[in-house]
C-alpha cells in the first residue's frame, strides 16, 4: 500500500520531501535516489499525471496545491500529461542501480516512461 513507509522522518518533513521529490521529476524527467523512496514517489508522480490527463481547471488546483513550482504545473499540464493521454497508468518506470557507496542503501532510477511510437507498437502485440 502505497504512503505507508515513514522514511526516517515526521509527517510533515516526509510530505515537503516527496512533493520535492516528485516536482523535480516531472521537471528533469528522471531522479536518483534509494529504492524506498522512489517507490513511494511513484504512485504520488503518477497521480499528478492523472491529473494533468484530466485538463479541467478543478485538477489545475489540485495540481498546484502538491507541486511545489508553478512552471513544473504548467509543463505536466501542456507537455507532459498529453504525451500519455491514450496510456493508462505506468508513467513511470524504477530502475535498481545498486548500493550506494557510503552506507550501503539500495539506489534506485525514478524516471518517466519515454511514450514513443515504438513502445506504444510493442505493448499492443
Amino acid at each position: 500500500m502505497p504512503g505507508t513507509r515513514k522514511l526516517g522522518r515526521t509527517s510533515d518533513h516526509r510530505k515537503a520531501m516527496l512533493r520535492g521529490m516528485v516536482t523535480y521529476l516531472l521537471e528533469n524527467g528522471s531522479v536518483e535516489t534509494t529504492l524506498t523512496r522512489a517507490k513511494e514517489v511513484q504512485p504520488l508522480a503518477e497521480k499528478m499525471i492523472t491529473l494533468g490527463k484530466k485538463n479541467t481547471l478543478a485538477s489545475r488546483r489540485q495540481a498546484m496545491a502538491f507541486i511545489t513550482k508553478e512552471s513544473v504545473v504548467k509543463k505536466l499540464f501542456d507537455t507532459i500529461a498529453p504525451e500519455y493521454a491514450e496510456r493508462n497508468g505506468g508513467y513511470t518506470q524504477i530502475f535498481k542501480i545498486g548500493p550506494r557507496r557510503g552506507d550501503a542503501a539500495e539506489m534506485a532510477i525514478i524516471r518517466l516512461v519515454a511514450n514513443t511510437p515504438a513502445t506504444e507498437e510493442k505493448a499492443a502485440k
